[in-house]
C-alpha cells in the first residue's frame, strides 16, 4: 500500500469526558492509484460502496468529549467491517491459507474483506488477484484500524468502568422497500451487543427529531458491532445506519442540501448520548467520579 494515504484519522478530545467511542469504517475515500489502475470501474463507480461523508457528519464527537476514528482506505479496497480474512477463493489465482474464511455469507455476496463487487453489484477487478495483495491490504489497513479501535475501547472501559462504541454507517436510499422505509436503522445484534436502554435512548431521540427509525431490520450489526459488543464485559456497541438520500447526491457522491441539517441533528444525538450514557451504563455512579 505504498501509494495510499495513512490508514485512518483519529481525532481525540482534549480530555475524554464520556465513555463513548465513535467509529466510521466505511467513509474512507483515499483510493490508491495502483488499485484504481487495476480496477475495471471508473473512480465514480468505485465509490458506490462508500458510506459517503459519514465521518464529516459525526465530526463534532471530539468537541463533545469522545474520540472519532475514521478510515481513510475505502471499503472497496479493504473492508474493516468484516472478519480479517473473509476472502473469496475464486478471486485469487493462487491457493489461500487454511485460516481464510471463504464460505461466509458476506463472501458469497461478493462483499468480503477484499470485495469482489461494489455495493451496486458491479465487479471491481479485470483479473484475479494474488493472495499477497490481499494480505498486504489487511495488514496495512484492517489490522491498524482494529488495533487502534481495540485500544480506544479498552482504555475507555478501564477509565470509566464501561464503554459504548457507536458504529457509524449509511445505507443506500433504496435499501428498503417503500412500506418499510426508514431514515435510520439501529443495530444492536438483537439486543446482544448493547444494553437495550441505550438503543431505546437513540431511537427515542431520533424519533423526537422527526425521523423514521427501525431496529435490526435489515441491519442488525456487522462485524464491528458484533465483535466489540460484549455487554457482560462492559463493552457495548450500537450500529447506526443513516439513509443517504437525506444528506447526499448518491449518483454524484456529493453532499446535498440536507447535509447541514442532518449533521446538526447527529450532533444533537451525540450530545444526548454523551449526557446520558454514563448513567445508563453505570447506574448510581456519579459521572464526575468516573472522570
Amino acid at each position: 500500500m505504498q501509494d495510499a494515504a495513512p490508514p485512518f484519522t483519529l481525532v481525540r478530545p482534549r480530555r475524554q469526558t464520556a465513555p463513548l467511542v465513535f467509529s466510521s469504517a466505511h467513509s474512507g475515500r483515499a483510493y490508491p492509484p495502483h488499485f484504481v489502475a487495476t480496477a475495471r470501474l471508473d473512480p465514480l463507480r468505485l465509490r458506490r460502496s462508500e458510506d459517503g461523508f459519514v465521518d464529516q457528519l459525526y465530526a463534532a464527537a471530539p468537541d463533545l468529549g469522545a474520540p472519532l476514528l475514521a478510515a481513510h482506505f475505502p471499503r472497496a479496497y479493504c473492508d474493516a467491517n468484516r472478519e480479517p480474512w473473509e476472502l473469496d477463493p475464486a478471486m485469487f489465482e493462487d491457493a489461500l491459507p487454511d485460516y481464510v474464511n471463504g464460505a461466509s455469507p458476506r463472501v458469497a455476496a461478493g462483499l468480503g474483506t477484499i470485495a469482489r463487487i461494489v455495493a451496486s453489484g458491479e465487479p471491481i477487478y479485470r483479473h484475479r488477484l494474488r493472495f499477497a495483495e490481499a494480505e498486504a491490504r489487511i495488514r496495512t489497513c484492517w489490522q491498524p484500524y482494529h488495533e487502534t479501535l481495540s485500544e480506544l475501547l479498552e482504555t475507555t472501559r478501564l477509565h470509566f468502568g464501561a464503554a459504548l462504541l457507536v458504529d457509524c454507517h449509511s445505507m443506500p436510499g433504496n435499501a428498503l422497500p417503500a412500506k418499510s422505509a426508514a431514515d435510520f436503522v439501529l443495530g444492536d445484534a438483537h439486543g446482544t451487543a448493547c444494553l437495550p436502554e441505550i438503543t431505546a435512548l437513540a431511537e427515542r431521540s431520533l424519533r423526537d427529531m422527526g425521523y423514521r427509525v427501525r431496529r435490526n431490520d435489515p441491519y442488525a450489526g456487522g462485524f464491528i458491532t458484533r465483535h466489540y459488543g460484549r455487554p457482560r464485559a462492559g463493552l457495548h456497541a450500537l450500529q447506526i445506519e443513516l439513509n443517504r438520500a437525506l444528506y447526499m447526491d448518491e449518483e454524484r457522491i456529493q453532499p446535498a442540501a440536507g447535509f447541514d441539517a442532518v449533521r446538526a441533528d447527529l450532533t444533537r444525538l451525540m450530545a444526548i448520548l454523551v449526557a446520558q450514557t454514563s448513567a445508563i451504563l453505570m447506574p448510581g455512579l456519579d459521572a464526575q467520579a468516573a472522570e
